[in-house]
């Protein structure tokens, strides 16, 4: 009675605390639809207030729990945004929409099909006539190869691109039954029913077909494995199952096989070896055969199954082999085929007669943990795919069964269907997790990729059927707009890549859009069209809401608009948008609320033919005193003497970049010209001048390229209030972080974000500019007061650079790629202006970090580019950047919009894919079809580190070392050497040493010696020491030589004949050197 009294008592608190998330959630659907209406009605909404979707996300989630998913939500706030009145249900968070498609149809469909059975290659058995079957197959992850033995003696070895590298076959009367490869000996082991074979792969020559055969064995060996120890050295442990249910540890080294092959005179193909000379141990552990055996790295044991029903499943440590001590048993009924371990899951799974597949805690033997059921026949294989966490499992019957281990759900069934009746069985199977492919082996060898794999390599990506016009990215709800040159507009899902919805022909039929903006609010965006129209549409439905009509005296692509910046809005008027025409010309376009025709504000008025006069600054004067707009409609004060001279310039002028900033104090519109030129407009101060005009930029030389001026792109950086006041909180907590923890950090191989490392380079940089800005200036504190802004600018030439507001030059760079100069086309950065983004026309996406170089004094060192990589083969049209998922999004006039990962340049996939994006950062590095370049990371050197000379001289051979490590010494060794010693003794190698440099000059002197000649006479003469090795050889000089002579002969007079013997060198000249070690070997004494 307790017990069902306490469930009631939970049930009750459960319902409740349920009402009240119901309660606060409702609460949190009025606040949001109010302010939903007050911004429609125009009213003016703090930023700290606003409700985005991020907000709503986190406050829902701690109603409901982490059950919540992100994506149903994000469909809920878009429906609350787009119909503020309409009736909610709660329901639509959790996911619980009416839905008309068959979920059966869905489940069928080729995008969620895990392995593409379409695409299955097949490598057939060569080099034997005879009826044969692939036995056994290894992959070898560190090599990057597979090998398969067939029944009959055929052990081939392919590469990474399943070409053939060697191969060799075994004469044996006996069958093969299972392979492996050895990893500290690097050879090859397989088994036939009673003997071993070990054979080198890597021979070349007549000994690649020598093989040693290892025999007798007790027992029919049915299985075999390696044991995979990175602390043996030269040795490798062999674990075999046979038909007695006992599991054999062999130990083989290279003691064993160098020497014994070295002694052999004839050169056979097979040497046999005696197996009682080989260490080995065995324990029974099953009483029936042994069908599979495995070594558990993560787990640092073996496991054994058996069709053993008591005994089916043995899962213990080698040591266990050494003693009779009981061992962890599995029972399962009518024992196991097969097993794997899944090393994220921690489980192990079995499967057998039974056709039920089991999951296994390592730790719990008493039941499983999970059952999968589905099979019609007998289980033989059962492989994991890591990465996906996903169990393949095959049947008697060649039926295939991809299964879910987190969710134990079924996700694709598939049958190998080809084949007569005798090719029935597969014996093998392996998955290969570095190129996403399922290899089976039977008769023949068939491969199944990955769905990804496929789509990811092999197909060309294809977001759209044209160039790719306009590519724009919404922070608020994380989606992506698409527009193509054929007036389809696209809205894609950033976390997902699924389309949302799409617009056709959204200007009339046949008008090319040929730019586009989202407003700040994420709810609106503007597109506009060759023909100078400009809509305006609600970004969650695609419904239209205003219209800037064609004029009626409008000629054909006169009023092609390049360009369109949604400005902030104001009440009663709305959408305001600043356009930019292919005619130089900049227009503003405003609605109202009331008004669904959007209408022109004002002009901006020519001003290059005035600054091609000379003038550098040029004052302005509002048309409407009584406005207060940021962007009011302005004319220039000129002379008229001054603008009676005005002439028009042969040269193009035409405006080709425009960008806007609005923010409190700047009220500012910078444009850049085909001739190079920057202006800035400068509301604030009423005035326009040009920041930067190249000297002949008004100049028409046809020996020079008319467009080596062009600025493609132009851009404002400016970091917002809200983010100094985030960099200077993390900055203070990361410096009392750093202040208690002096000890030594950790320096695990984990990636860490853009964001992390830019933070951490900005805290070290300014470590020594805090000390001496102290020391110069005690009491400046510092604020979080916004800095002016700095100009970048995208150039024809390739070259990036960056201007403050009076025109000064602080950085020019041109960024490394694989390539030559290479004309940028696009700019992008990120809200808080950390990081900036450039694509160029060969399609290479380059990466660099400005966080610390926007704080003054701009010092150029802290712009730095940290990535560059080709994200297409032609023209990049846009990118864009996505902090939240730390992806950039690029668009191309190739047709695909793709996703690649901002930290290191990996290919995610691309909009319009058949499979879900996996954003996660992972360890597989896949490319594009069309891409076959790999990422650049540019690396730079810690300054605290001196930078010292890294090379050394080059090594020479030195005859001392050769001479002490002759043959003639190793045969006065006490024991001979081992073949594995002799093997790696490279005698040559270590006789090499560096030179002997000398670290003082030579001694010299000056001659005045006129016999010599004036040549000879005026050179230095160096006195070097000569060797003594070789007594008997004279010196050079015939009175030296009498005079040594004479000074052994007399004895008692041999210290005054050296004296004179000193002097006579120095009078005739001639220097006390011995050549005959240049001229003769040298001799021991």
């Amino acid at each position: 009675m307790d017990s069902r009294e306490d469930k009631q008592v939970k049930k009750a608190l459960q319902v409740n605390n349920f009402r009240l998330a119901l309660s606060k959630f409702e609460n949190l659907v009025e606040q949001t639809a109010a302010q939903k209406r007050d911004e429609r009605a125009g009213l003016f909404i703090q930023k700290e207030d606003v409700i985005d979707c991020d907000k709503f996300f986190e406050s829902v989630q701690q109603f409901f729990g982490p059950e919540v998913k992100n994506q149903d939500v994000k469909c809920f706030y878009r429906k609350l945004c787009n119909k503020p009145n309409a009736s909610i249900d709660w329901c639509e968070i959790f996911g619980y929409f009416p839905s008309e498609q068959d979920p059966l149809a869905s489940q069928l469909d080729e995008e969620n099909l895990i392995f593409l059975v379409s695409k299955k290659q097949r490598v057939v058995i060569a080099g034997s006539r005879r009826r044969d079957v692939i036995k056994s197959i290894v992959k070898i992850p560190q090599l990057d190869l597979l090998i398969t033995a067939s029944q009959k003696g055929l052990i081939t070895v392919f590469n990474s691109q399943m070409r053939v590298q060697t191969n060799t076959n075994i004469t044996d009367t006996s069958w093969i039954t299972g392979c492996d490869y050895l990893g500290q000996l690097k050879r090859i082991v397989a088994t036939t029913e009673r003997t071993i074979i070990v054979w080198d792969y890597k021979a070349k020559g007549s000994s690649q077909d020598h093989y040693f055969v290892i025999k007798p064995m007790d027992h029919c060996l049915l299985c075999v494995c390696v044991v995979s120890l990175p602390d043996q050295l030269c040795r490798d442990d062999i674990l075999l199952g046979d038909d007695g249910g006992f599991v054999n540890k062999f130990t083989v080294s290279s003691d064993d096989f160098g020497l014994k092959q070295a002694k052999t005179k004839k050169k056979l193909q097979s040497q046999i070896l005696d197996s009682k000379n080989f260490k080995s141990i065995k324990r029974k552990l099953h009483n029936d055969w042994v069908m599979k055996i495995r070594f558990i790295p993560a787990l640092n044991c073996f496991g054994s199954c058996s069709l053993d029903s008591v005994h089916s499943l043995v899962l213990e440590s080698l040591k266990r082999l050494e003693d009779n001590l009981p061992v962890r048993e599995f029972s399962i009924p009518r024992g196991a085929n097969t097993f794997c371990y899944c090393l994220k899951a921690n489980v192990i799974v079995t499967g057998g007669d039974d056709k039920v597949l089991r999951l296994w805690h390592p730790n719990i033997s008493t039941k499983p943990v999970g059952k999968l059921v589905g099979h019609m026949f007998s289980i033989t294989e059962i492989v994991t795919n890591e990465k996906d966490q996903h169990v393949i499992s095959l049947s008697s019957a060649k039926v295939f069964r991809v299964w879910d281990i987190q969710t134990l759900s079924l996700l694709q069934v598939f049958h190998d269907t080809q084949g007569g009746p005798g090719d029935m069985q597969i014996y093998s199977m392996v998955y290969d997790a570095m190129h996403g492919m399922l290899i089976t082996g039977s008769s023949v060898m068939d491969m199944y990729p990955l769905t990804r794999m496929v789509q990811d390599t092999k197909q060309t990506p294809h977001t759209h059927e044209r160039d790719v016009n306009v590519l724009l990215y919404n922070r608020n709800f994380h989606q992506v707009l698409t527009i193509c040159s054929e007036s389809v507009i696209k809205v894609w899902e950033l976390e997902t890549g699924l389309q949302i919805y799409q617009i056709l022909d959204p200007h009339g039929f046949g008008v090319e859009i040929t730019c586009a903006d989202v407003d700040d609010s994420g709810l609106f965006f503007a597109t506009g069209a060759c023909n100078g129209t400009v809509k305006v549409w609600d970004f969650s439905s695609g419904q239209e809401i205003k219209v800037l009509p064609e004029g009626k005296d409008w000629k054909d692509q006169e009023h092609w608009l390049q360009r369109l910046i949604f400005l902030k809005g104001q009440a009663k008027q709305k959408n305001r948008i600043l356009a930019l025409e292919c005619n130089k010309t900049i227009k503003m376009i405003q609605g109202k609320e009331d008004d669904i025709c959007l209408t022109i504000a004002w002009e901006l008025p020519d001003i290059i033919p005035y600054l091609q006069m000379g003038s550098h600054v040029v004052h302005l004067k509002s048309k409407d005193m009584n406005e207060t707009i940021p962007f009011p409609a302005v004319e220039l004060i000129v002379q008229k003497s001054f603008s009676q001279n005005v002439r028009s310039s042969t040269v193009s002028t035409e405006v080709n970049c425009i960008d806007l900033l609005e923010v409190e104090g700047f009220n500012l519109i910078v444009t850049g010209t085909l001739n190079g030129m920057i202006i800035l407009w400068n509301f604030t101060t009423a005035s326009v001048k040009d920041v930067y005009r190249p000297e002949d930029c008004f100049n028409t030389d046809p020996d020079l390229d008319p467009k080596r001026y062009r600025i493609n792109d132009i851009l404002f950086l400016f970091r917002p209030p809200e983010c100094i006041r985030r960099s200077s909180q993390d900055s203070i907590c990361s410096s009392t972080q750093c202040d208690s923890s002096k000890g030594p950090q950790s320096s695990k191989g984990s990636k860490q974000s853009i964001h992390e490392s830019e933070t951490k380079g900005e805290q070290t940089d300014a470590i020594p500019e805090q000390h001496s800005a102290s020391k110069k200036h005690p009491a400046a504190t510092t604020g979080t007061e916004p800095q002016p802004p700095l100009l970048v600018t995208a150039h024809e030439d390739g070259h990036l650079r960056l201007w403050n507001m009076e025109g000064k030059l602080l950085k020019d760079m041109l960024p490394f790629t694989k390539h030559a100069a290479i004309s940028l086309t696009s700019l992008y950065t990120d809200s808080c202006t950390r990081i900036l983004l450039a694509g160029n026309m060969e399609g290479h996406v380059i990466l660099c970090s400005i966080g610390s170089f926007l704080d003054p004094p701009h010092d150029e060192k802290k712009f730095k580019q940290l990535l560059s990589w080709r994200a297409h083969s032609l023209e990049i049209v846009n990118v864009a950047y996505a902090e939240a998922k730390q992806v950039v999004v690029t668009a191309s006039v190739d047709g695909s919009v793709r996703i690649w990962h901002a930290t290191n340049g990996h290919y995610c996939g691309y909009f319009g894919q058949r499979r879900v994006f996996d954003l996660s950062l992972s360890m597989d590095f896949i490319l594009p079809c069309d891409v076959t370049e790999y990422p650049i990371e540019i690396k730079e050197e810690s300054r605290f580190t001196e930078r010292k000379q890294k090379y050394e001289y080059p090594l020479i051979f030195d005859r001392e070392r050769w001479r002490n490590m002759s043959s003639m010494s190793l045969l006065f060794r006490r024991a001979p050497p081992k073949a594995f010693e002799v093997e790696h003794d490279f005698k040559y190698f270590k006789s090499l040493s560096s030179p002997k440099i000398r670290r003082c000059a030579l001694e010299g002197f000056m001659t005045e010696n006129r016999e010599a000649g004036i040549v000879f006479g005026s050179l230095p003469i160096y006195r070097v020491p000569s060797p003594t090795s070789l007594r008997f050889l004279p010196l050079i000089g015939s009175e030296s030589q009498k005079e040594t002579g004479n000074g052994k002969k007399k004895g008692g007079h041999a210290q005054t004949e050296k004296v004179t013997r000193k002097r006579s060198l120095k009078k005739n000249l001639v220097p006390q050197i011995n050549l005959a070690s240049s001229f003769f070997p040298n001799m021991h004494k």
